[in-house]
């Protein structure tokens, strides 16, 4: 910095100048303006003003040395225009999904990608800012593009680099998982001995299904041809390796097939599988008894054979967690006011092995009176929804799973067997009272040999993985997908996973009760305003996420403006090993 004197004709006025580049051009911009001799000497009584303004500005200097940068005066014009074109908002909030994306060495995968095909592109610029994009603004890879524009470093790529990087992607898949696999496991310990297994499937806006996109069961009941995806997470909910298959596919055969992908790749041959009933084939079960692995899988007690489901619904020889001595009648607490409300927050339950076609498991039941007032609510609500539908006829026909519409019977016939000429509605009482007999019931089997009560806590943390999927499709907006060739298909689910471990570990990080809602939104809402040469003031609510953000990134960027120098040792920061100097907007 240094001093400029403008004179006049009556007096002279002290301003500190500075030469900066912007856009990488150099100009000298004005820093501060010190005032006129009239002025400093009213404020600085016996001294020379130039020879004042001088050592003001020596002082500047050694204090920037030092890292202890002066305050900023702005001069601001209200007559003046803003240049068009020129952005002044961009987005802080993907920094801290930068540090993982480093922390995990996606950054090195990238680069030994790279090194075997010879391209020129930068594949992990590319890769971070889509997923990046996905957290934060997700949309098409376009639209991706665009939004790369926004963060506070520039895209080193162009749009047609993100589509020859797609082809890369799909075909380094199995590579990029089991890679990152191995560097999740030098940043912190996995609990990869418990494995939570679940399917979902996408649905694209086309007609006519193709090789890949097949006409499925589709989990929103929409008619589109549909990919499937089956996801592993750890015990701690991270994820930890996926698949895509045809929508036509039986979601029961697509697990053996990423089991052995684990086994293979990760190395990791002893685990438990966690999944629910749709899944619980008997051959998924047989895989799982033999190799050091084990099942804990969702029984329907619906499904079961008239032995066993006799066996359930026997009220007595029941036990309670936490009692090892006593067994209960649980027919007598369902029937005593007193009793009932004493075990209204336990868990009863009871087990037994059985040994058929080639497979001994472990059946074990719970009954718990709480989830059973929860069911039965939850259906009278229903019923009684139903009972409105018969007034609407229209509406009152093709039921699905757990919709009221299943409590409306539809009668064809008259009294004496004649052929109706109209249709009439009557509530199903008969259905209502059958599913009423399994409230609170919940079923497990598995060939462990642990204790019960944990048997059962781990299968209930596989609410994680119904999350992970709500995550992908509510807030990462992963369907629908408008890309039609198989490989980049492929790409942009293995950039949404990608987008889904980064977040999650990132969750991990902070250690503290925050929805992934709220943290995403916290993300997006990280906005830096550009302060022509000077750096980026924030202008986001500072709030105990950010703050918890910061503390657990070990920077911050809630200061009342962030230097140019500052920022690029926050970007220093959030890089495992940055090349050569980092280069802000």
């Amino acid at each position: 910095m240094r001093l400029k004197i403008s004179e006049s004709k009556n007096s002279r006025s002290f301003y500190v100048q500075k030469s900066v580049w912007e856009n990488k051009v150099r100009k000298t911009i004005i820093v501060e303006r010190l005032g006129t001799d009239k002025q400093i000497r009213e404020q600085h009584p016996g001294v020379d003003p130039e020879v004042w303004a001088r050592e003001y500005i020596e002082e500047l200097n050694r204090k920037e040395q030092e890292g202890k940068e002066a305050s900023i005066f702005l001069e601001l014009k209200p007559f003046k225009e803003i240049q068009a074109g020129n952005k002044v908002c961009f987005n802080g909030g993907y920094l801290f999904l930068q540090q993982v994306y480093h922390e995990l060495g996606l950054n090195r995968i990238c680069k030994e990608i790279s090194e075997k095909y010879k391209f020129t592109y930068d594949l992990s610029s590319i890769l971070s800012r889509l997923i990046y994009a996905r957290v934060l603004s997700p949309s098409s890879k376009l639209s991706s593009f665009e939004y790369a524009k926004t963060l506070l470093e520039e895209p080193g790529f162009e749009l047609q680099h993100i589509y020859r990087a797609l082809e890369v992607i799909a075909k380094e898949d199995d590579f990029i998982q089991s890679e990152l696999y191995k560097n999740s496991l030098k940043i912190s310990k996995r609990n990869d001995k418990i494995l939570y297994y679940d399917c979902t499937n996408y649905f694209f806006e086309i007609e006519e299904e193709d090789d890949f996109r097949k006409y499925g069961k589709s989990k929103e009941h929409r008619p589109n041809p549909i990919i499937q995806m089956g996801l592993f997470l750890d015990g701690d909910g991270i994820p930890l390796a996926f698949s895509i298959f045809p929508g036509s596919q039986s979601e029961q055969i697509s697990l053996r097939p990423l089991e052995k992908k684990i086994i293979k790749d990760f190395g990791n041959a002893s685990f438990i599988v966690c999944t629910d009933a749709g899944l619980a084939g008997k051959e998924n079960r047989k895989f799982n008894d033999k190799g050091g692995r084990a099942f804990i899988m969702t029984q329907t007690v619906k499904r079961l054979k008239q032995y066993q489901h006799d066996w359930v619904f026997d009220d007595t020889g029941w036990m309670l967690f936490g009692d090892t001595k006593n067994t209960y009648d649980i027919s007598k607490i369902k029937n005593d006011e007193k009793l009932f409300e004493k075990y209204k927050d336990d868990i009863f339950y009871k087990e037994r092995w059985i040994n058929e076609d080639g497979l001994e498991q472990r059946f074990i039941v719970s009954f718990s009176i709480k989830s059973m007032l929860y069911q039965r609510n939850v259906r009278a609500r229903q019923f009684e929804r139903a009972g409105k539908l018969i007034e609407k006829p229209e509406e009152a026909r093709r039921p699905k799973k757990n919709d009221p519409k299943r409590f409306v019977k539809e009668t064809s016939a008259t009294a004496d067997g004649e052929v109706a000429t109209k249709k009439s509605y009557t509530l199903n009482e008969e259905l209502f009272l059958e599913e009423s007999k399994y409230d609170g019931y919940y079923m497990v089997a598995t060939n462990l040999e642990d204790n019960a009560e944990q048997i059962v806590k781990i299968n209930k943390n596989r609410w994680e993985i119904e999350a992970a999927f709500r995550i992908m499709k509510s807030e990462f907006e992963a369907r629908p997908v408008y890309l039609s060739r198989e490989d980049r298909i492929k790409a942009h689910f293995t950039t949404c996973y990608l987008a889904l471990t980064v977040f999650k570990y990132l969750e991990k990080k902070l250690g503290c009760d925050v929805s992934s809602g709220k943290l995403i939104e916290t993300l997006r809402g990280m906005n830096f305003a550009k302060v022509k040469a000077f750096g980026y003031m924030p202008v986001y609510e500072r709030t105990a996420v950010t703050n918890a953000l910061h503390d657990a990134a070990g920077f911050r960027t809630d200061y009342e403006i962030l230097t140019k120098k500052a920022l690029k040792a926050v970007l220093k920061k959030t890089k495992e090993n940055p090349r050569g100097q980092v280069k802000a907007k």
